[in-house]
């Protein structure tokens, strides 16, 4: 082999090498790039992964902090001791009576017979007034004193029942003749008189209780029907309904307003409540019922009631616990719980 021959050869292996290299070069470097692809596509799966992840625990911490997904709308929880201290009352529904009234409005009057109005015996000139009107004045106590015109002697007008002076008309100086001087009243009892209209007339009896209420001050006081008039009022074509109603300290005062519940009958419940126990919500009676520290409301159907029950004829049953002070305590707070449930 001469001198060109292997200078040739040599450089075909040399050639030969340096392509073989070049080629294990390329092959690394797409194998690093694919790992490096692989390593990156990982990374960012995991990232959203964890991203996800953590997204979704920290909504539901933030759910269950506010009790959203599993607080129903229509109840909250009190704890005890914040109940007591707020009020809140609760007691267990059972039966009881329903007293059906109807609501009248009366006026007060003095008695017949317990009203004397004093005149004078004799014609003359009164010298004396004893007595103003609304002075409380005993059997036989003297009102005033007249000069006689046929005597010229003096003499006494008494008043011949104790009782308050409700008129006096009379004054020192004037003439006494046949007029009444003075109007005295034994106001101890007095009427109630009250205007019973329509059907009301057929369910008002005599016997039947009334709880009488001063309009002015909401002062009440207990009597009975003890007659109910024959004749009709001829402008408002009501009946009389009048009660007797005892005045001691002397507060109900003729012709002062009134109004009065007048029972009609009673009703035998089941179930029944206080109405201080209903609320109102979205339309509906409801009541509140405790289990535990959880109050739920209940929709209840209601049928008669009277100035403290109410029946219930469906949704309670019968040892349910009811919030029956301070209710509307309760509803405020299902109310603000389902406002932050909406959000």
């Amino acid at each position: 082999m001469n001198r060109n021959t292997l200078l040739f050869t040599a450089l075909s292996l040399l050639l030969a090498a340096g392509l073989a290299g070049c080629g294990n070069q390329a092959d690394d470097d797409h194998g690093d790039g694919h790992a490096h692809d692989e390593a990156e596509a990982s990374h960012d799966s995991q990232g959203e992964e964890q991203h996800s992840h953590g997204h979704d625990e920290t909504q539901a911490e933030d759910d269950d902090e506010h009790g959203h997904d599993d607080a129903p709308a229509d109840q909250t929880t009190i704890p005890a001791e914040t109940a007591e201290r707020s009020g809140i009352v609760v007691a267990p529904v059972g039966a009881g009576v329903i007293h059906q009234t109807v609501r009248l409005p009366g006026v007060i009057e003095a008695r017949q017979g317990a009203i004397a109005r004093v005149s004078a015996r004799f014609p003359g000139t009164v010298r004396n007034v004893a007595v103003q009107v609304g002075d409380r004045v005993s059997a036989g106590q003297r009102l005033a004193t007249v000069e006689s015109n046929a005597s010229l002697s003096s003499y006494a007008i008494t008043t011949p029942i104790a009782g308050v002076v409700m008129r006096r008309d009379v004054e020192v100086g004037g003439l006494a003749g046949d007029a009444p001087l003075f109007e005295v009243a034994d106001l101890s009892e007095v009427w109630v008189d009250l205007h019973v209209f329509g059907r009301d007339a057929q369910r008002v009896r005599i016997g039947a209780e009334v709880q009488v209420e001063r309009i002015a001050d909401g002062t009440r006081a207990t009597a009975s029907i003890a007659q109910m008039l024959p004749a009709a009022d001829v402008d408002s074509q009501s009946l009389t309904g009048r009660a007797v109603l005892a005045n001691a300290d002397g507060l109900w005062r003729p012709g002062m307003a009134v109004q009065a519940e007048v029972s009609i009958g009673t009703t035998e419940a089941a179930l029944r409540v206080p109405l201080g126990a209903l609320q109102r919500m979205e339309g509906r009676d409801v009541v509140f019922v405790r289990r535990g520290d959880t109050y739920a409301a209940a929709p209840v159907t209601l049928g008669v009631r009277d100035g403290a029950f109410v029946e219930v004829k469906n949704g309670l049953s019968s040892g349910d616990e009811v919030v029956v002070e301070q209710s509307f305590l309760v509803k405020a707070d299902i109310a603000k719980a389902g406002a932050e449930h909406e959000h």
